[in-house]
């Protein structure tokens, strides 16, 4: 299947530098509050969809490159083990929505949320697994409390605005012709 990159270099590069900025932008209007920010996964959103949009690579490069560079721009994340361990998180976020919407069948609402749960999982046993490494270079114990706090029990508002919104997006962007879920066999579409 042809990925929604192969179409236009530099229309989906320019695409990937909105979705960078915009999740750059994102955290401030959490009022740079980190329990809020927690919360909200504000860098999640323009990640997921990069990857949709935009294919499993700039997925991939936007997640891992947000993190570290929003950390030493404005401080926030921080840099050790929080920025480090999210650039893995957001990477994994990115390429697996693209990755995996990419080769679905029929692109659809419900393959949609299979491909966000999915994104969504292995991004968090991705964050998991660098937090455990990370943890171990710098001598701090992460427990799996700490795992299922940090993944899952924090993050739910941020989890069901994903859910919400990410879907909503596509649909909108699916309604004005940017974006088109397809059919079984169907062809992807070029970009504008």
């Amino acid at each position: 299947m042809n990925e929604p990159n192969t179409r236009r270099p530099a229309y989906t590069l320019a695409l990937a530098a909105m979705l960078l900025a915009l999740g750059f932008v994102l955290p401030f209007f959490t009022g740079q509050i980190p329990r809020i920010g927690n919360m909200l996964c504000p860098m999640h959103l323009p990640v997921l969809l990069c990857g949709l949009l935009c294919g499993w690579k700039y997925g991939l490069a936007v997640g891992f490159i947000l993190p570290p560079l929003r950390s030493f721009l404005v401080g926030m994340p921080p840099p050790f083990p929080t920025a480090a361990a999210m650039a893995f998180e957001l990477a994994a976020y990115g390429f697996l929505t693209g990755f995996l919407y990419a080769r679905c069948r029929r692109q659809s609402v419900p393959a949609l949320y299979r491909c966000l749960i999915a994104a969504m999982l292995g991004g968090r046993i991705v964050w998991a697994a660098a937090r455990v490494i990370l943890s171990g270079v710098s001598g701090q114990a992460f427990t799996w409390q700490m795992f299922l706090s940090g993944a899952f029990l924090t993050a739910v508002p941020g989890i069901l605005l994903q859910l919400v919104f990410i879907p909503a997006a596509m649909a909108a962007l699916d309604r004005t012709g940017l974006v088109r879920f397809r059919r079984s066999g169907e062809a992807a579409p070029a970009l504008p």
